[in-house]
């Protein structure tokens, strides 16, 4: 088990429990659900004229959506002040790659009405069927981004 967590499992755990509490707490107060794609596009509501971003399903739901993801935001805030800035870890990637990965994950997003982490634990935590296809279409694209990665990292040997 250290192979796969090297730091340990408890804080997974912990960060599991907490956000699955979290999110089942939002669903059952106020039965709302809370994937935070839908968050980009209800803040959009705020800077754009565009019809699109204007439906009245944004609208009503922006005030309280904006308020989900300062959350998230001040939940990272206070995790970094509370472990100190070495508990911060950096990807080493460059800024262009997290772009691009960035606009793809977005786009495909949208695409998947939702992102991975809205339809894994708030699409399938209420049991919607389109959220687990597509939690098991990601998972398949992962695991086979995974290995064509690996493949393509191991050296051939010469013959």
């Amino acid at each position: 088990m250290n192979g796969l967590f090297p730091m340990g499992w408890a804080h997974y755990l912990a960060g599991g429990l907490l956000i699955g509490a979290g999110v089942a707490g939002l669903y059952v107060l106020t039965g709302r659900v809370g994937g935070m794609s839908s968050v980009f596009s209800t803040s959009w509501s705020w800077l754009s004229d565009r019809a699109h971003f204007q439906q009245a399903r944004y609208l009503e739901s922006r005030g309280w959506r904006l308020v989900y993801a300062l959350g998230l935001v001040l939940g990272a805030l206070a995790w970094a002040l509370t472990l100190g800035a070495g508990s911060m870890r950096s990807t080493g990637l460059p800024a262009w790659q997290l772009l691009l990965g960035g606009l793809l994950v977005g786009y495909g997003a949208r695409r998947a009405n939702g992102c991975t982490s809205g339809h894994g634990i708030c699409g399938l935590g209420s049991m919607q069927w389109p959220s687990l296809a597509a939690v098991l279409t990601f998972m398949a694209t992962a695991f086979a981004t995974a290995q064509f990665m690996a493949l393509m990292a191991t050296p051939v040997a010469a013959p």
